[in-house]
């Protein structure tokens, strides 16, 4: 029996229909812009903290409050769409985000070589550091003007860390935890306090009559705001949003009320 003979033209056809499941097993799908969706609910999903103060709690009033949540606001009005506040912890924030359960993640997220691989980020919105606290009598700019006063840190904290090998010539006086820090700075056993800006907040936040101004950092680890990889549009949008909030003051204004202090110059 003689075999039919395949013309050029339809030998190629049959190798393109041959060969289509193959590319349509190996073709990417294209992925939805999350802007576009956003835009499109008009919703605004943004994963917070309700635990962690003054970055984001449960108010008096059980409604979500704090630096983060006005951020989260503030977004959701930039983009002209409601706001949906999704509570998250620290395990799950971003887990949160790349199961589209968020669009976005405000919870104090610092960023690391870690998480840089796995999400974007803004630029820095929110100020998060260990820095020397004391009354506004005392003069203190730097680690040199430390030479003669007394400075309360926590033992194996961060700051009182840095702190050791930063000022060498400091009275440190450690102490077992952040109250017993804390209580020694608010009775006047120290002059100075070693902590993170959320716990001087914390003691502002009690209008003592010891208060707690910054003096300098000794280590900077400010906050931004999570995204998933490859979302050029939304990154650039809460890029300018925030942007324009550091140049109209909206966040100087919310640190000040948030952490009792300015937006440090250099976020």
């Amino acid at each position: 029996m003689t075999r039919p003979i395949l013309r050029p033209a339809r030998r190629a056809w049959l190798a393109a229909l041959l060969l289509s499941p193959v590319l349509a097993i190996h073709a990417p799908i294209a992925q939805a812009d999350t802007l576009d969706n956003i835009a499109k609910a008009g919703v605004l999903k943004v994963a917070v903290p309700e635990d962690y103060p003054p970055f984001g709690s449960v108010g008096p009033d059980m409604k979500p409050q704090g630096y983060d949540i006005d951020t989260a606001a503030l977004l959701a009005k930039s983009m002209n769409v409601k706001l949906e506040l999704v509570p998250v912890n620290s395990a799950n924030r971003i887990p949160y985000l790349q199961t589209g359960k968020v669009d976005l993640v405000i919870s104090s997220l610092g960023k690391t070589p870690e998480r840089d691989k796995v999400i974007d980020f803004s630029t820095a919105y929110a100020p998060y550091y260990q820095g020397v606290f004391g009354p506004a009598d005392i003069k203190v700019t730097g680690p040199a003007d430390l030479t003669g006063k007394t400075v309360g840190a926590t033992r194996g904290a961060l700051e009182e860390i840095g702190l050791t090998q930063m000022a060498p010539n400091a009275t440190i006086k450690r102490f077992e935890d952040n109250n017993a820090t804390i209580a020694a700075f608010l009775s006047g056993q120290v002059q100075l306090i070693a902590a993170g800006n959320i716990v001087a907040a914390a003691i502002l936040a009690k209008n003592p009559p010891r208060r707690p101004e910054p003096k300098f950092v000794i280590k900077n680890s400010p906050c931004f705001v999570g995204m998933n990889k490859n979302e050029p549009r939304l990154q650039q949008k809460v890029n300018a949003a925030i942007a324009q909030a550091k140049q109209d003051g909206t966040l100087n204004a919310m640190s000040k009320k948030w952490f009792g202090a300015p937006l440090p110059a250099d976020l």
